[in-house]
């Protein structure tokens, strides 16, 4: 989109938001929150303006001169801001609603190529209340008059009289990209600009880049100098997805043979991409990762033409050409396994969960079977209670044999043949002894007791390396939950500031199962039928650091729980992913990678990670640093080679390479940086540190960050003429502080006391392994209107998402919140009794039922595109969620409470603008 000419027309823009009550403008206007784009500039005022001897601005209007602080008396400003290093020529900003005011002043152009004014947001607040002085860092959640807060105010309100409408939006600026990407491609080429946000769906082109479905950096443009970049407070770094999925028109990744490819770097491993520099006519080239020169292959030579030393068949080679490829290997692996383990013990028996199991069992894999390609996939079954059942479903026996491991301590196999057979050979023989497992049980009284999770993830390890063979292990667990070792411990005090390990640290006995786990290319994935709180017993810390999930069922014999068990159940089958993962991440030799944030089991070099599974969604954080000044015409380049192997044994490597541009200007860094890749960022490193630091810790570090980085880009990138009551943001930073608050307040960080152990480190587990999409949608859900404002149902297309607060919610509509996790619908108390009719089948909101349920099947219009919207939706996550219908009023009315991120949280967490609020204040603080 470009910036209007003068001789264009341009429509009066309109202000962001505007308090009730207001005056109308005449003349220069001052709003207690008002935002506007345009430069660091108070309304009014011009370049040349400059305060008189007496110490009033000519140019200012009155109100802004002193700020009120709501007792009679006035604030000094707190000290004009420090000069700026570097000041772009400003414009004076009209008032809104003016002639000169429009699109280019409202900074209409998306992506700018410089200058201050189309890259800033700024806002004025006028402060109603001290704060008390002697703190720089306030807590909004720490002051007094929080204590009493939400009895005086409504949720989304502001203790200080702002308007939480005027605040910059999260909505406005995914709106905003959409519209700008909708129906565009980006050109990922060396040293392109900023990409499109993780929410907006845009087909990538790649012209030696790659794409941001796949690397995306924090930051487009990387400081030359490592002071520079402790100046702006932001993490350099970049979310790195191996396996992402590429948009449907754009195809996978391009082939080539391994033995056909130039070779990479012989020095530092790096592989061959277009950073690259050849020299000597081809016969050379220089690695960006080392700085070392490399001979080239008298197979793979070819002369280079131009000035830019290009190879002559650099269009026909990916390595050459484009940012992302992926190399065959020559080498072959025995194909990945699916490997069955249900228990037997009494409790599975009288829940009747058993032979509920074996009947979903079966229904998978004949699905199975039918599938071209899947008839291969070598399948295993065990039982197990207080013992180990293994089958050897070998074709030439004329029935399976079932063999008993007595000994639990130390798990040893019996024999190694007919435990894995392809899927073909065993189909029948596998549904046979699925039929007979629930018989054989019963007729041995309850098959003993129950066993702790880690023996089947023993003996399902074991009989994978006998084998030598990767694999999936599927647990149906319905026993109640065993801890072993002596690493119980209480509840209580447990996310205090000095005991954090013993809830989100793993034992020393997971970490070393799920090592092995990932040595052999094992992923886990169980399936808890149990209905008691797992508590200190949590059993998923090997699934998750394995690359699987772990699944819970709190009540199966319910409709509701038995067909999310079944599409969970088919999706963990289905799902492709690759094993026995490797990841290289290579950077200039002016950076490092100080550090790798993710769900996999860390090792000693944050460059080197191994895991045993990963599908397309799986994302890792990475951290740089600076070792050394960088280049400015060079740029920096980040490289990740992931070697897995496919479901069919084919080894194959995936390599996407990214370079970046660099500045000597703080302004420019600023300038490329995106919020919503910030947020994924900080979440994962931060539900990373929760292992070793106390939490408390790291809500403040979160709050400091944010607090320099304003105050930093108020002092060096603004102009001097900023008052004290201007918040000034950067374009593309200005949902970062409502993100941060999100996450600071998030269960993870921040839990509620209704929140049990069990679910704050599912949730922990789950939200690490999101790519930045899911991220975002997570911390701040999608806030769907199913009806129109006036209640009426003809209009049945949902619209434009809403801000995640309790004011967007009418009393007469139908709303949709689905974050990644769950679906919430939520009733107004005034919807129309046809609407709750035509959707729920029920006379009258007073006879509607609330919590989990299922929308019932009717033949109209509104319940036709109401569910496929809900199937829709929920055919975009790797697990089923549950739907919980939301009456307004009702006491379900608190899990939806929990996620409008911009009202104060139930748990305690403060509002966004009471947030936003704070961190002015203290940033301005820190400038005096």
């Amino acid at each position: 989109m470009d910036v209007p000419t003068n001789h264009q027309n341009q429509p009066p823009a309109q202000p962001w938001g505007l308090p009730s009550g207001w005056p109308p403008a005449q003349g220069p206007v001052y709003n207690p929150l008002h935002l506007s784009r345009g430069p660091p500039q108070t309304w009014g005022s011009s370049p040349h303006s400059r305060a008189d001897p007496s110490g009033r601005d000519q140019h200012r209007p009155g109100p802004e001169a002193q700020v009120s602080d709501g007792r009679g008396g006035d604030v000094p400003p707190g000290g004009a801001p420090h000069p700026p290093q570097q000041v772009c020529p400003s414009t004076v900003r009209a008032p809104p609603g003016s002639a000169a005011s429009g699109p280019a002043a409202e900074g209409a152009n998306p992506r700018p190529s410089g200058g201050l004014d189309s890259a800033s947001a700024h806002m004025q607040l006028q402060f109603p209340a001290r704060l008390p002085a002697g703190n720089t860092n306030v807590d909004p959640e720490d002051a007094e008059e929080d204590k009493h807060a939400s009895q005086q105010h409504p949720p989304s309100a502001s203790r200080y009289g702002l308007d939480p409408d005027s605040l910059p939006s999260a909505v406005k600026v995914i709106l905003e990209d959409r519209a700008e990407w909708g129906g565009r491609t980006f050109i990922s080429e060396p040293f392109s600009p900023l990409p499109p946000l993780p929410t907006t769906s845009c087909a990538t082109e790649d012209r030696g880049n790659a794409g941001p479905s796949v690397i995306r950096s924090t930051c487009y443009c990387l400081p030359c100098e490592a002071q520079v970049g402790a100046l702006s407070r932001l993490p350099l770094g970049a979310l790195v997805t191996p396996l992402g999925r590429l948009n449907d028109a754009e195809g996978p990744p391009p082939l080539c043979a391994d033995s056909d490819r130039v070779d990479g770097c012989a020095s530092c491993g790096a592989s061959m991409c277009p950073p690259m520099s050849w020299q000597d006519c081809g016969q050379r080239f220089y690695c960006p990762f080392c700085g070392k020169l490399n001979e080239v292959a008298w197979k793979h030579y070819q002369p280079t033409k131009g000035v830019n030393g290009v190879r002559v068949d650099a269009d026909h080679r990916p390595e050459l050409s484009l940012g992302s490829y992926e190399v065959i290997s020559s080498e072959k692996e025995e194909p990945a396994a699916l490997l069955l383990a249900v228990d037997v013990s009494a409790s599975a028996q009288r829940g009747g969960y058993l032979e509920f199991i074996t009947q979903q069992i079966q229904a998978v894999l004949t699905s199975l079977s039918r599938e071209d390609g899947s008839c291969c996939v070598p399948v295993g079954l065990m039982s197990y209670d207080s013992r180990i059942h293994l089958y050897d479903l070998s074709p030439e026996r004329s029935r399976p044999h079932m063999l008993v491991m007595a000994d639990s301590e130390e798990v040893q196999l019996p024999v190694r043949e007919g435990l894995l057979v392809p899927l073909r050979d065993c189909m029948e023989s596998l549904l046979s002894v699925l039929q007979l497992l629930p018989v054989i049980c019963a007729e041995q009284d309850g098959g003993g007791g129950g066993a702790p999770v880690e023996l089947p993830v023993q003996a399902g390890l074991a009989v994978l390396q006998g084998q030598k063979s990767p694999g999936k292990l599927l647990i149906f667990h319905s026993a109640d939950l065993m801890e072993t070792g002596s690493s119980s411990s209480s509840s209580s005090g447990l996310f205090s500031s000095n005991k954090p390990k013993s809830v989100f640290q793993p034992s020393e006995r997971s970490v070393s199962l799920a090592k092995a786990c990932v040595i052999q290319g094992c992923g886990v994935h169980l399936f808890v039928l149990s209905q008691q709180d797992v508590g200190g017993a949590w059993p998923g810390h090997v699934p998750h650091l394995t690359g699987g999930a772990l699944h819970c069922y709190d009540h199966l014999q319910g409709p509701l729980d038995r067909d999310r068990f079944g599409r969970d159940l088919r999706r963990t089958v289905e799902t492709d992913c690759g094993f026995r993962a490797e990841l290289r991440i290579f950077v200039s030799k002016d950076l490092r990678v100080s550090g790798c944030y993710g769900m996999f089991v860390p090792g000693p070099n944050p460059a080197h990670v191994a895991m045993a599974t990963l599908d397309r969604r799986t994302t890792l954080a990475v951290e740089l640093a600076h070792t050394r000044t960088l280049e400015e015409a060079g740029g920096a380049a980040v490289q990740t080679v992931l070697s897995y192997s496919l479901r069919s044994g084919q080894r194959r490597t995936r390599v996407h390479t990214l370079t970046l541009r660099c500045s000597r200007l703080l302004q420019e860094t600023f300038r490329n940086f995106q919020a919503q890749t910030l947020l994924s960022f900080y979440c994962k490193k931060m539900y990373c540190s929760v292992l070793e630091r106390p939490l408390q810790e790291l809500r403040e570090e979160l709050q400091t960050d944010m607090t320099e980085a304003l105050a930093s880009y108020r002092r060096h990138c603004s102009s001097s003429c900023v008052s004290a009551g201007q918040l000034v943001l950067p374009r593309f930073l200005r949902a970062l502080p409502v993100f941060i608050n999100s996450l600071r307040k998030s269960e993870v960080l921040l839990p509620g006391l209704r929140s049990s152990i069990h679910q704050r480190l599912q949730l922990r587990c789950r939200v690490l392994a999101m790519d930045p999409r899911s991220t975002v949608q997570h911390f701040y859900p999608p806030l769907l209107p199913l009806l129109p404002s006036d209640g009426d149902s003809g209009g049945l297309s949902p619209g434009e998402p809403l801000r995640c607060t309790a004011a967007s919610l009418l009393p007469t509509g139908l709303y949709l919140l689905h974050p990644p996790l769950i679906l919430l619908l939520w009733v107004g108390n005034q919807v129309p009794a046809c609407t709750v009719a035509q959707l729920f089948g029920a006379a009258c909101f007073s006879s509607l039922p609330s919590g989990e349920m299922k929308l019932p099947v009717l033949d109209t219009p509104l319940s036709v595109r109401v569910r496929s919207l809900i199937d829709q939706l929920s055919g975009q996550t790797p697990h089923s969620r549950k739907l919980l219908v939301v009456k307004q009023g009702d006491a379900c009315e608190e899990a939806l409470q929990r996620h409008l991120v911009e009202d104060k949280s139930p748990n305690g967490g403060a509002s966004y603008a009471d947030f936003l609020y704070h961190l002015h204040f203290n940033s301005v603080r820190l400038l005096q």
